[in-house]
């Protein structure tokens, strides 16, 4: 990474989740993404690397990228950093509803956001990117010329359609449509860590990752519907 951008990529909760932190070396201002397991532990890692964690950016409602119940257990998330740091969450507004039913997050923590919003963190802007198909306000965040991704896509994969609220249909449209339309040299950052290796780029995904190469709508469901990926 560029060092005019702080970035650093966190594996943290069973589910092999990446949480990201990025922010800007000169005000030490930074944001969080997907801040849901182990509060402490990502505000200790911003303290110990001279930053204030000052957003929580949320690529999608599930509890195990916001905070809530999963199976049975309760992931405090985004309510506990809200209530120890006092951040902000910022949610596509699409998914605001599911938010309240999910974790409980106050109206007065959440900033609802829609396709092409930015928000400053210190001097580094980031761009909202609305991918729906794994959730129907699932985001990606522009970041210089890195795509945090969150479970739109990943390396050599992309998020599972077959979950309450997908849809391969828009899916199809956020790979081929959005994400596939940055620069090829766009650093890509998923949301779990499901390959072998961390980090890939637009252009090595549109080569490799049979997502998306796919010509038509047609013959990407033809896939998805059956495997149920």
């Amino acid at each position: 990474m560029s060092e005019s951008l702080y970035m650093k990529q966190l594996e943290i909760g069973p589910m092999q989740n990446y949480v990201y932190l990025f922010g800007d070396p000169q005000t030490h201002e930074a944001a969080v993404v997907d801040a849901a397991w182990d509060v402490d532990a990502i505000l200790d890692t911003a303290r110990t690397d001279g930053y204030t964690i000052t957003k929580n950016l949320v690529t999608h409602f599930h509890p195990d990228h916001l905070g809530g119940d999963l199976m049975g257990h309760q992931i405090t998330g985004a309510v506990e950093l809200a209530g120890k740091a006092g951040v902000k969450s910022w949610i596509h507004k699409s998914e605001v509803p599911f938010v309240h039913r999910v974790c409980g997050l106050s109206d007065s923590d959440i900033v609802a956001v829609e396709a092409g919003d930015t928000a400053d963190v210190g001097r580094i802007l980031t761009t909202f990117l609305h991918t729906p198909g794994h959730t129907p306000g699932s985001q990606c965040f522009l970041v210089g010329n890195t795509c945090i991704s969150g479970d739109t896509l990943f390396i050599g994969s992309c998020g599972r359609v077959d979950l309450p609220g997908s849809n391969a249909e828009d899916m199809y449209r956020s790979l081929t449509e959005v994400l596939a339309a940055l620069p090829d040299q766009t650093v890509l950052l998923p949301g779990h860590n499901y390959a072998d290796r961390p980090r890939s780029t637009i252009g090595d995904e549109k080569r490799t990752n049979v997502m998306m190469r796919f010509k038509n709508l047609k013959d990407f469901l033809s896939l998805m519907s059956p495997l149920r990926v």
